[in-house]
């Protein structure tokens, strides 16, 4: 990983501390005392540059780049959906495309893929076992880098090179599903995003369906699984 241009400035003036030090006593006509204190100072000087340096790269690391991803921007909604469904699905979809790290947003439930947005895929995604475990367990699966998965295959419809993929069950009847730019660009407070969404959606999609209340509410996505 690169190191940030400030951090290798510290670090710059670390190594050069040290080699001054080192210089100095190398050169000096005579050890006395006055030289040693100021030797030994200048060395815990630079070391604690050097720590500075590293820790910094910790602190602060570089975000995972963005992919290309295979597909055109657009949007797929179904026709004969419910006005404020349709707002509501709208809205909060530009807010996950524009305030969160996602590159697509679907939205599956009881068999029909009701929204697509972003960066569009073949258009005929099907729930596979990653998205059946999400949903009988009411719990997010967020795959952080997806090339490493055995059942990527299930996301084969979203477009080609997505990195990273969330998957949010709206009770046991759909999936939000939502692709990254990058591997592991999803954060806490954007899956906390997520399930709040979520779970509002799960009660407007089961109200204007006519099926009464969801059988399961998403839980917290506080612990996504990881599939």
């Amino acid at each position: 990983m690169a190191m940030p241009p400030a951090a290798r400035v510290v670090l710059a003036c670390g190594l050069a501390g040290l080699v001054l030090v080192v210089i100095n006593q190398m050169t000096a006509a005579s050890l006395d005392p006055p030289l040693e204190r100021a030797s030994v100072l200048g060395s815990i000087l630079a070391v604690l540059l050097l720590l500075v340096a590293l820790l910094w790269q910790r602190v602060e690391p570089l975000a995972p780049e963005r992919v290309t991803l295979e597909g055109i921007e657009g949007l797929r909604l179904a026709p004969d959906l419910d006005a404020a469904l349709g707002e509501e699905l709208g809205w909060g979809s530009t807010m996950l495309l524009t305030a969160t790290p996602a590159a697509v947003v679907l939205l599956h439930w009881r068999g029909r893929t009701l929204l697509e947005r972003g960066v569009l895929g073949s258009g005929d995604f099907r729930p596979g076992a990653i998205c059946q475990r999400s949903m009988v367990k009411g719990k997010a699966i967020s795959l952080v880098d997806l090339k490493l998965y055995p059942g990527r295959e299930e996301f084969a419809a979203l477009p080609g090179g997505l990195p990273a993929v969330v998957v949010q069950p709206l009770g046991e009847e759909g999936v939000l599903v939502l692709g990254g730019w990058s591997p592991r660009c999803f954060s806490r407070s954007d899956l906390v995003w997520v399930e709040g969404w979520a779970r509002r959606l799960t009660g407007e999609l089961a109200r204007v369906s006519g099926g009464g209340e969801p059988a399961a509410e998403p839980s917290s996505p506080g612990a996504p699984g990881t599939g």
